[in-house]
């Protein structure tokens, strides 16, 4: 029986043996950092300024501040380790689920923070303190400030990590919690209503609650190995039973690695007739060139060898 098997993936040029490929956060470290950097130091001064004018929607806006700080930190800490971190006999594929728990980690810190901001504000509503309104304004801006560099920052990574992706979403609710702010505490100096600044806080915690979900979802997804959202197994399955010198294809399984690094593998019964080395570069090129499959291992059986493994059903 002969078998072929089959890894690809992008290189630069002389790449080192059992150099890490980086990840997506890998790439966007720079970003990262400053984004830690400007956060932290804008954290402590919008925490103190929350508890000294006794505003629920600064302390709420000043906890998505703090958990922007560990979301961010948590990230560029797993990216720094996930990058620098060889594949070992104990961790063949390196830890770059390692960034996956981070995005699930950080999806879960920021849905307990919204829980409580919305509690609290319930809790307010019947005894509303008196907030200062100038101190909450100027605040509020200049966590605007913060929050925005950090938005720009992060954003370009976001689209193709989901470790970063975390990060941003939280700076991203962070920023429109600072515009909420600003604008209640304009409307508390202006008017002197003291509601506004539960009703902003329970805006901001409803505005968090979807998108935070939405990424919980994405980083389970990856845990349990589902298939990526844009690809068919049926569909890779058919193109590759289609290939020349190709009979069948079977036990053909698509899954994430972490953000923007899929893995396939596939078993192919080639012809009696057909080279396997031809077959396996066929199926190696179709999986790269139209499915942007590059982390792949392929199985090429002779016609007639005797081996089957369980077909899935789908």
């Amino acid at each position: 029986m002969g078998h072929g098997h089959s890894h690809g993936h992008a290189a630069g040029p002389n790449p080192d043996v059992g150099a890490v490929e980086l990840s997506g956060a890998g790439r966007h470290l720079r970003p990262l950092a400053l984004s830690f950097a400007v956060l932290a130091t804008f954290a402590v001064v919008e925490v103190s300024v929350g508890v000294l004018t006794s505003s629920l929607a600064l302390i709420s806006d000043a906890a998505h501040m703090v958990t922007d700080v560990a979301c961010v930190g948590m990230s560029l800490a797993t990216a720094l380790l996930v990058n620098r971190r060889t594949p070992s006999a104990r961790h063949t594929f390196g830890l770059y689920r390692a960034e996956v728990l981070t995005a699930l980690a950080n999806a879960v810190l920021m849905l307990g923070v919204a829980a409580f901001v919305l509690v609290e504000a319930v809790r307010r509503i019947g005894a509303l303190p008196e907030v200062a309104g100038l101190p909450v304004l100027l605040t509020a801006a200049g966590g605007l400030v913060a929050n925005a560099v950090s938005f720009v920052a992060l954003r370009a990574g976001a689209r193709e990590s989901l470790n970063v992706r975390s990060a941003y979403l939280e700076v991203l609710s962070d920023t429109v919690g600072s515009v909420g702010v600003l604008v209640g505490g304009a409307l508390m100096l202006a008017f002197g209503w003291r509601w506004v600044d539960p009703v902003v806080a329970v805006g901001i915690g409803l505005f968090i609650v979807p998108r935070t979900v939405k990424l919980g979802l994405q980083a389970l997804r990856i845990l349990v190995q589902s298939t990526p959202s844009h690809l068919d197994p049926v569909q890779v399955s058919e193109a590759l039973a289609a290939l020349d010198g190709v009979r069948e294809a079977h036990d053909v399984h698509l899954w994430t690695l972490t953000s923007g690094m899929e893995v396939a593998s596939a078993h192919l019964i080639s012809a009696s007739d057909a080279d396997p080395s031809k077959v396996l570069a066929s199926a190696q090129t179709l999986l790269s060139d139209r499915f942007g499959l590059d982390h792949v291992t392929v199985q090429v059986e002779p016609a007639g060898s005797g081996t089957r493994c369980r077909v899935p059903r789908w």
